[in-house]
């Protein structure tokens, strides 16, 4: 029997997603500067405040005010109407030192047995439905904030909207699971103010249906048949949407957990990812899960796998790694006898995580709005300044779990 699915997304500029931004912009100038930092940082945005909080070890100083006012500008709340602008914000800063006891169930002696920086399980998922090994509903809900950020950068075809947004897409799948069309599509933007709703709330839906959804479809040619005249479209449903960001809502850091994952498939173990250095395994055993399922699932082990690992905090070599094919493995082997061999391939301790992964790196910035997975690997150059004038340009590469780099051993190890 068929059955719908649905999956919501959040714009760069949504409160939440300021907030995560700004602790991952702290992170990232830390591991420029010193990358053994260890960083849990968390940011609260409201109407014009940023309070950071946290526990910090490393070597370099900075200004985190600056990078705070760097963010948002870039995010783009420019506007003294918006309530909440980057020049004019007050900052508070309540960063302070970590904790000698989480301290030295981390380091060791040996760098090979670095202990894990906290408990808890990660889970990683991949499904071969798209071409980014993504669930379709959250893909597509990314895309259309995306592609609407574009439009109010370019100012040009839209020129009222303003940050703060979020996306919301159904899926209509047969009894085969695969997607055949888009249900429905909900979008809430921000906007300049109009003189008559009614006027307001026409053309927005209006600019939104005709301008936007043709620019997806163009981008997005191998899902262009999703789209149907059939789909119900709730365009900013409660009406006005003129007071938004921080303004509207306070935003913090780590409260979009599905939105960074795969938007209520597969499954999350509860711990968030931005501001946290890659001594956290919240952040870094969630990265190697997903690198894990998608170089399973693109070897053709299953059309479906579901990755959990676990760990104790300061010990080293995780609880456990459980798989889950649901049922569409394509290697004559159990879940419990995949699960082995994985074990056999990927080293799961967090020493070897942050190696093969090359998550000592500032590259979190990026990953901080529109998901942490199913985005493209690049290399990338950044420059970061120090108060004290200090310069340092990195080279990096980003979103390393994304890479098919384990396809051949995984086909090895499984006699592919």
């Amino acid at each position: 029997m068929s059955y719908l699915f649905t999956s919501e997304s959040v714009s760069e500029g949504h409160p939440d997603k300021i907030a995560d931004q700004i602790s991952d912009a702290l992170i990232d100038n830390f591991l420029a500067f010193d990358p053994e930092s260890k960083v849990a940082c968390e940011t609260l945005v409201t109407t014009g405040q940023v309070i950071l909080a946290g526990e910090v070890k490393s070597k370099t100083y900075l200004d985190v005010q600056q990078i705070a006012r760097d963010v948002i500008k870039k995010i783009g709340y420019t506007k003294s109407e918006y309530m909440f602008e980057a020049n004019s914000c007050g900052i508070l800063s309540a960063i302070h030192e970590q904790s000698q006891d989480i301290n030295q169930g981390v380091d060791r002696s040996s760098k090979e047995e670095q202990g894990a920086g906290d408990q808890g399980m990660m889970f990683g998922y991949a499904t071969n439905e798209t071409e980014d090994y993504m669930p379709l509903a959250l893909n597509l809900s990314h895309k259309l904030l995306q592609e609407l950020a574009v439009l109010r950068r370019e100012n040009n075809e839209i020129t009222y909207l303003r940050p703060d947004a979020k996306s919301q897409v159904t899926l209509e799948y047969d009894d085969n699971n695969k997607p055949v069309r888009i249900d429905a599509i909900v979008i809430s933007t921000q906007h300049d103010d109009f003189d008559e709703e009614a006027a307001m709330l026409a053309k927005i839906k209006t600019d939104l249906v005709n301008i936007l959804i043709p620019r997806i479809i163009k981008s997005n040619p191998a899902y262009a048949h999703l789209f149907n005249d059939k789909i119900e479209y709730h365009i900013n449903p409660t009406g006005k949407f003129v007071i938004g960001g921080p303004h509207g809502d306070t935003g913090l850091t780590g409260r979009k957990i599905i939105v960074d994952t795969y938007g209520g498939k597969g499954a999350h173990g509860g711990g968030a990812f931005s501001g946290k250095d890659p001594s956290k395994v919240d952040r870094s055993a969630a990265y190697a899960t997903r690198h894990i399922a998608k170089n399973l699932v693109a070897a053709g082990i299953a059309d479906e796998i579901l990755v959990q690992v676990s760990y104790a905090i300061g010990v080293a070599k995780p609880m456990g790694i459980y798989i889950n094919t649901y049922g569409t493995g394509k290697v004559g082997k159990t879940d419990g006898e995949i699960a082995k061999i994985v074990e056999s391939i990927f080293d799961m301790r967090p020493y070897f995580i942050e190696q093969r992964l090359k998550l000592r790196n500032p590259i979190y910035s990026e990953t901080a709005a529109y998901g942490h997975m199913g985005r493209t690997p690049e290399t990338v150059t950044k420059t970061f300044r120090t108060p004290n004038g200090e310069e340092k340009t990195v080279t990096v590469d980003l979103f390393t779990w994304e890479k098919l780099d384990y396809v051949d051993q995984v086909k090895a190890a499984f006699g592919i």
